[in-house]
C-alpha cells in the first residue's frame, strides 16, 4: 500500500468509532429520559437524513478541495454535533448534526482510495477500509456500552474540573466528553493525510450542482454493472444500519439484556466481519464481485434466524457466521461500485451518489421500523419482515443481473474487460 493510506485507515477508524459509541450514548440517554419508544429506533433515520438532503452538494465539495481537509472539518463538524448533545439538545436532532459531518466525510474518505490507489489495489484496500468501519462499528458500540456501564462510568463521573460546574451528573453525559475525545484524535490523523496530486474539480452553482448529481445518480443507475452493485450495496447497508439499534431490542427482548450488556453482544460480530472482508479483499477479483451477489440472498434468512435465539452459547456462534457474511459481501460489490462510479463521473461524485442511496435506504427502512414500533411490533416481527425484505429483494436483484447477462451480454463483457485490464495496473 502507498504512503499515507495507513493514517487514512487510522482516521477514518477513531471518526467511525466515535459515531457508534455516541449511538449508544445517544440510546441511553434517550432511555433515561423517558422518550416515547419509537425515538430509539429513530436515531438511525435522523443520522441519515443529511446524507439524503446533500446527496449533490457532500461530492462536488470533496473533489473541490484536497480530502484530507474535508475530513477534518467533518470531524469538526461531529464535534459540534456531540457538544450540543452534552448541552441539552434533543438527540435525535444532535445526532443529525453528526450525521451531517459524516455526510460529507464519506466521499473524502472513498474517494481518496481511487486517488491514491491505483485499480489493482482497489479491492485490497476496500478490504482494509470495509474492515475497519465494520470493527469500529461493532467496537464503537461496545465501547459506548462500557462507557455508560457500571465499571467505567462512575469513574469518569469523578473526573471534574476543579472550580468549574461542567453539568456532567449521568453516564452518558460522562461518555459523550470521551467520545468527544475520539473525535479529537481523528481530527488530528486528518492533519497527516497526504495530498494526492489529482486535479481539483471547483464547485459549481446550486442549481447546477443538483443537475449534475441528477445526471450522475441516473448514470450510475443506468450502468448494467452500476446498477446492480448500487442496488446491492444500498440494500445491504440499509438493513445494516438499521439493524445496530433493532440488536438493543433483539437482545432485551431474547436475552433480557440491557443498553450496557446488548453493547457487548455487538462485539463478536466483528471478528466474523473483519474476516470476511479481509479474505474477500485477497479471494476476489474486481471483474468477478458480482459472483457473491446469491450469498446475500442468504443474509435475509440468517437474519430471521435470530428469532430462534434464545441463549448466549448460540448468539455467538451465530452472530459471528453472519458478521462474516456480510464482511465477505460488501468489499467486492463496493469495489466494482467505486471502479464503475470513478470511471464514469469522478470518485467524490460517484461516492457521493452510493451514499445518497444507501442513506436513503436507511432512512426508508428505519421511518418504516419506526412506524412498525409506533404499532406495536415486536422486535421479533421486526426481525423477521427485514429478513424477508433482503431475501426477496436480493433475488430480485439476482434475477435482474441474470437478465442483463442475457439480453445486454456484450456490453457486460465490455465493461467487465474494462475491469480486468484495470485491475493489473
Amino acid at each position: 500500500m502507498k504512503k499515507g493510506f495507513s493514517t487514512i485507515m487510522s482516521a477514518q477508524f477513531f471518526s467511525s468509532l466515535a459515531d457508534n459509541a455516541l449511538l449508544v450514548a445517544a440510546v441511553e440517554l434517550l432511555r433515561m429520559s423517558q422518550a416515547p419508544a419509537w425515538q430509539v429506533p429513530a436515531l438511525a433515520p435522523m443520522f441519515a437524513f443529511f446524507y439524503v438532503v446533500l446527496a449533490p452538494f457532500v461530492g462536488a465539495f470533496a473533489d473541490s478541495i484536497p480530502k484530507g481537509r474535508v475530513m477534518f472539518v467533518s470531524n469538526t463538524i461531529k464535534v459540534v454535533g456531540c457538544l450540543l448533545m452534552l448541552f441539552g439538545a434533543h438527540p435525535l436532532v444532535a445526532y443529525a448534526v453528526v450525521g451531517l459531518g459524516a455526510a460529507a466525510y464519506g466521499p473524502a474518505k472513498y474517494g481518496i482510495l481511487t486517488e491514491l490507489l491505483p485499480p489493482s489495489l482497489l479491492v485490497k484496500g476496500n478490504g482494509w477500509i470495509e474492515g475497519l468501519t465494520i470493527g469500529s462499528i461493532v467496537l464503537g458500540i461496545l465501547l459506548g456500552g462500557q462507557l455508560i456501564g457500571a465499571r467505567i462510568s462512575p469513574w469518569l463521573l469523578g473526573l471534574d474540573m476543579p472550580f468549574f460546574d461542567t453539568h456532567v451528573d449521568t453516564p452518558p453525559e460522562a461518555a459523550i466528553c470521551a467520545i468527544v475525545l475520539l473525535y479529537v484524535v481523528a481530527a488530528g490523523f486528518n492533519l497527516f493525510v497526504p495530498r494526492t496530486g489529482a486535479p481539483l474539480i471547483p464547485m459549481q452553482a446550486v442549481p447546477h450542482l443538483v443537475r449534475d448529481f441528477a445526471r450522475c445518480n441516473s448514470r450510475l443507475w443506468a450502468d448494467k454493472l452500476g446498477q446492480i452493485t448500487l442496488a446491492t450495496t444500498t440494500l445491504l447497508w440499509g438493513i445494516f444500519g438499521n439493524l445496530r439499534l433493532i440488536v438493543f431490542a433483539w437482545a432485551a427482548a431474547a436475552l433480557g439484556y440491557g443498553t450496557a450488556q446488548a453493547s457487548k453482544l455487538a462485539v463478536v460480530v466483528v471478528i466474523g466481519s473483519v474476516i470476511g472482508a479481509v479474505v474477500a479483499s485477497f479471494i476476489t477479483k474486481l471483474d468477478r464481485a458480482t459472483n457473491v451477489i446469491p450469498l446475500a440472498i442468504a443474509v435475509g434468512f440468517l437474519m430471521i434466524g435470530l428469532v430462534f435465539i434464545d441463549s448466549l452459547a448460540s448468539a455467538v456462534p451465530f452472530l459471528v457466521v453472519m458478521g462474516a457474511i456480510c464482511g465477505f459481501l460488501i468489499v467486492p460489490m463496493n469495489a466494482l461500485l467505486q471502479h464503475r462510479g470513478h470511471n464514469l463521473m469522478g470518485a467524490g461524485r460517484s461516492i457521493a451518489v452510493q451514499n445518497f442511496n444507501e442513506q436513503a435506504c436507511i432512512l426508508g427502512l428505519g421511518a418504516f421500523y419506526v412506524g412498525m414500533t409506533r404499532f406495536g411490533l415486536s422486535a421479533f416481527g421486526a426481525i423477521v419482515v427485514f429478513g424477508l425484505i433482503v431475501a426477496i429483494t436480493m433475488e430480485l436483484i439476482r434475477r435482474w443481473h441474470r437478465h442483463n447477462t442475457v439480453h445486454h451480454a456484450d456490453e457486460l463483457e465490455r465493461l467487465l474487460e474494462i475491469a480486468r485490464t484495470d485491475r493489473h495496473h
